[in-house]
This record gives structure tokens, C-alpha cells and sequence, in this order.
């Protein structure tokens, strides 16, 4: 049986699917052999004029191995399509005293925002959701403003609710 290694893999995926999909299996794959960007951009840079090859380094600029969901990749390029800087993924949030609260899908640690995609987990383990309620009532007592994304919220919603916290947050700052 013939098999590709993880590069070959990952610059397929990229050249062959339309962006989003392909973004979302690379971070994937990414995040399950813990290969990095770099590598799969050396390999798809040896191969110039091959059919894909362009698509692939554009795919690429938009992979996050932190990733750990699609919905979490689909979240990530609903931000960096609205142009604002790139969020930093599965972000450590600590109090106060250095004490890790908890880890984000997405935020700017700079500005006290995060984002937040509440899958499937939280309808079928209330344990998980009551973890999460107290983790993000703390990060609001530290005085992070906290944006839950759900399977309902469309791309727009989300921009409208992202431009409101960015502009109380950093244009009220700058």
C-alpha cells in the first residue's frame, strides 16, 4: 500500500481543497504530527509551476497547528478576513498572582480579549460547562472581555460582536 508522509499530505490538502477545508485539515494535521508550518512550506517551495503549488503557500499563510477544532479554524479566519491582527490560539490566561484560570481558543493577551467556540462538549458535559462559567467569570472579574461563538453565529455576527469589544477595548486604549 502506497502512503504520502505528513508534508506530502499537508501541500495536497492544501492544493486540492478550497481554502477553508484546506485550512482546517492542515491545522489538523499540523496539530496531530506536530508539524510545522516551516516544513510544509520548504517542501511545497520545491516544487515551483506544479499545479497548486501557489494555492497551497497561500493556504498555508493561514495554518495554525493550535487549532483544535475546525470550528476553532473557521473562528481564526472569520478574524484574520476582517483584517484585525492575527490572534494568538489556545492562549494561557493567568490571574492576578501567575495562577493559570484557563486557555483560550483565540485572544490577544494584549488587549484582554478572547474568543471562545463552545462545541458540542457543553450540551453533553455539565461539568465541562460549569468549569467554564467560573473560568469566565474570573477572566471578566480580571477584566477580559470574553466573545462565546456557537454552531448558530454567523460571520457577520461575529465581526459586529469582535469590532464592538476591539473598539471599547483598544481604540478607547490607543
Amino acid at each position: 500500500m502506497r502512503v504520502t508522509t505528513p508534508v506530502r499530505t499537508a501541500i495536497d490538502l492544501a492544493r486540492r481543497y478550497p481554502l477553508d477545508t484546506a485550512v482546517a485539515a492542515v491545522d489538523a494535521l499540523a496539530r496531530a504530527t506536530r508539524l510545522s508550518v516551516g516544513a510544509i512550506e520548504e517542501a511545497a517551495i520545491r516544487y515551483p509551476g506544479r499545479h497548486g503549488v501557489s494555492r497551497a503557500l497561500e493556504v498555508l499563510s493561514f495554518v495554525d497547528p493550535g487549532a483544535e477544532s475546525p470550528q476553532e479554524t473557521w473562528l481564526r479566519l472569520v478574524v484574520v478576513r476582517a483584517e484585525y491582527p492575527r490572534p494568538r490560539s489556545q492562549l494561557p490566561v493567568l490571574n492576578e498572582y501567575g495562577v493559570l484560570i484557563g486557555t483560550v481558543d483565540l485572544g490577544w493577551i494584549e488587549h484582554k480579549i478572547a474568543l471562545e467556540y463552545e462545541g458540542k462538549q457543553h450540551r453533553i458535559s455539565a461539568e465541562q460547562f460549569e468549569k467554564d462559567i467560573r473560568r469566565y467569570d474570573e477572566m471578566i472579574d480580571l477584566d477580559w472581555t470574553v466573545i462565546r461563538v456557537t454552531s448558530r453565529d454567523s460571520e457577520a455576527t461575529v465581526r459586529l460582536r469582535l469590532a464592538d469589544a476591539w473598539n471599547r477595548r483598544v481604540r478607547r486604549a490607543g
